[in-house]
């Protein structure tokens, strides 16, 4: 399966495939979307809540690390097998790089306060604590692009607001609720907003390839968390880790970067097959089940109110979705391919989407 999927956007269905041949294979894409989606965040959750290694920011650095090799890797293959694997050929520019940094400064922030949402709030309430990137959408695109929104979309966000208030107080009563973990969760949200703006305006700068922009975002990633790992401490707990030198510890932080690289390509895979709108959709429903899955995973019980929290969170922001698609067709003509391209880039790694 070739991975210029990831880049492209067209649907490229064949005119002779019959209706069940097209079902199936969107079903399986979907399938595997939920299944690297959800894998990935439980498994981070899993690395970042070691009791013998509280090192988050390593366990990212090292996810980031994983990606630039990936990159190499793919576009190895690719020369090697031209006709199954479609990857950029990527050299490695000063002047690019530099014109990448400031969105790698908001995504290193974007992916360092997921990690430490998830960690310090568990997966259960992790759709709630980093619900608020669409209300961060409207505040900073009329903030920073003075971009006006309906008020159809307005009152889908106040509804997304209602339900994190409530899961907050909700969670309160059980006695896990971390409020650290929340403003990490808030903070994700917002930098989630602010990567989705300065995606838009570094596109250029890697002639608008997603995997360029991947692979040069995470190489400054890499270097700017160097010091931050030194200065955290991070480093150092790793050195007296007692499995520092254990495979299969390496294995487990190797896997976590694999998952986070592939949740890239798997969500450009479905957007290819479905749509942007289904796509969110479809990435709506998975964090019911995310959460469903968490909760009876840990034997947890939970309040009618905890629930409808969560179903408000997910409400409004499958209806703001739907808004937004109307005004959007309604709207002069625009690119499909520069809409996916957007809807693929606005957080996936950092979502671990919601």
């Amino acid at each position: 399966m070739a991975l210029a999927g990831s880049e492209t956007v067209d649907r490229g269905e064949g005119n002779g495939e019959t209706f069940l041949l097209r079902a199936v294979r969107i079903a399986a894409v979907v399938a595997l979307y939920w299944f690297v989606s959800i894998t990935m965040v439980f498994l981070n959750n899993h690395l970042l809540d070691k009791r013998d290694l509280d090192a988050p920011l390593l366990v990212t650095f090292y996810q980031c690390l994983v990606t630039v090799g990936l990159c190499w890797a793919m576009q190895l293959l690719a020369t090697l097998c031209p006709g199954f694997i479609d990857f950029p050929s990527v050299r490695f520019d000063p002047k690019t790089s530099r014109e990448v940094l400031p969105l790698s400064v908001v995504f290193i922030c974007m992916i360092t306060f997921n990690n430490l949402c998830l960690k310090l709030v568990g997966v259960a309430f992790y759709t709630v604590g980093r619900s608020l990137s669409t209300v961060f959408n409207v505040l900073l695109s009329y903030v920073i692009l003075k971009q006006t929104t309906s008020l159809r979309a307005v009152l889908c966000c106040a509804i997304i607001l209602g339900g994190f208030w409530l899961g907050v107080d909700q969670e309160g009563l059980t006695g896990n609720l971390s409020w650290t973990g929340v403003f990490f969760g808030v903070l994700a949200s917002a930098c989630v907003s602010l990567n989705a703006i300065y995606t838009k305006k570094v596109m250029p700068a890697v002639d608008g390839n997603i995997w360029k922009l991947s692979f040069y975002n995470n190489i400054n990633a890499c270097v700017l968390f160097l010091p931050l790992i030194i200065l955290s401490g991070d480093l150092g707990r790793l050195a007296a880790f007692p499995g520092v030198t254990d495979l299969g510890f390496w294995g487990m932080m190797t896997l976590g970067g694999v998952f986070g690289f592939a949740i890239g390509y798997v969500t450009g895979l479905q957007i290819k097959f479905t749509s942007p709108l289904t796509h969110n959709v479809s990435g709506t429903a998975k964090a019911c089940a995310q959460t469903v899955i968490a909760v009876v995973f840990n034997s947890s019980s939970k309040s009618l109110l905890w629930w409808t929290s969560n179903m408000m969170v997910l409400g409004g922001s499958s209806a703001y979705t739907w808004v937004k698609s109307l005004e959007m067709k309604k709207a002069p003509h625009r690119d499909p391919e520069d809409s996916a391209k957007e809807k693929l880039l606005a957080g996936e790694k950092g979502d671990a989407e919601v």
